[in-house]
């Protein structure tokens, strides 16, 4: 069953055609990767999808509402978490106060504390980190606490864009098992990464874009034996 369908998108920043025609389904329960170069329009099709951007044409339809020219906040509310490209936390707050923003719209207490408890099965360390500012901590526990604080929302819907960036490999295996684990457990998740070839690996199925338009889509392991993707991702 369809959870996120995007039907023809177009999405401009100024007088740049970032998005063209853009047609991607996520179906509940699947990862689906979006894979590209930079500037192809991967983290525009996130930005368009959460709301910080909006298409100039066509409909973005969640959980069965159309939510193209929705608010953010709203679409957050609605439960779209986005974990953005560079991670974002709040560098001057502590790891605790990072995950209680992520829960901006519970009022209860012992409902977040709750939530908190369930991040930390995930990512142990933040438990260990409670105080520290998250802007002293390294890549790695920044990536695990921006999840984390999407985690806090409790969403039907996890988008993530290029969670493996700058990271070292053996972070990058961590973070990627976390997302297999959290997609075991029934989340759904479009991920936009540029380590084609993990991220292939753990999807049900991808598109690949360029310049802002899908030129391929399919199963994540037919990608993977695709000779186009191996001579342009997978080299």
């Amino acid at each position: 069953m369809s959870l996120l369908e995007l039907k023809n998108i177009n999405a401009f920043y100024g007088g740049i055609h970032a998005l063209k025609n853009i047609n991607i389904e996520v179906n509940k329960g699947e990862i689906v990767t979006l894979i590209g170069s930079n500037g192809a329009g991967k983290s525009t099709t996130l930005k368009s999808i959460s709301g910080q951007l909006t298409p100039k044409s066509g409909q973005i339809i969640f959980d069965g509402k159309d939510i193209t020219l929705q608010p953010p906040h709203i679409t957050a509310l609605n439960g779209v978490a986005h974990v953005p490209e560079g991670r974002r936390i709040f560098s001057k707050l502590s790891v605790k106060e990072n995950l209680e923003m992520g829960a901006f719209s519970v009022s209860d207490k012992k409902i977040v504390k709750e939530r908190m408890e369930r991040s930390f099965h995930y990512f142990p360390k933040l438990k260990e980190r409670l105080e520290q500012k998250g802007g002293t901590m390294s890549g790695g526990e920044q990536q695990m606490l921006a999840i984390a604080r999407a985690l806090m929302m409790q969403p039907q819907l996890l988008l993530l864009d290029e969670p493996s960036m700058g990271l070292a490999p053996v972070i990058v295996e961590q973070i990627f098992d976390i997302i297999k684990e959290l997609n075991d457990e029934g989340m759904t998740i479009l991920l936009v990464e540029q380590n084609a070839y993990q991220a292939l690996q753990i999807a049900n199925r991808g598109y690949v874009i360029q310049n802002g338009e899908i030129i391929l889509e399919g199963p994540g392991m037919e990608l993977i034996e695709n000779d186009q993707i191996k001579d342009a991702y997978l080299a």
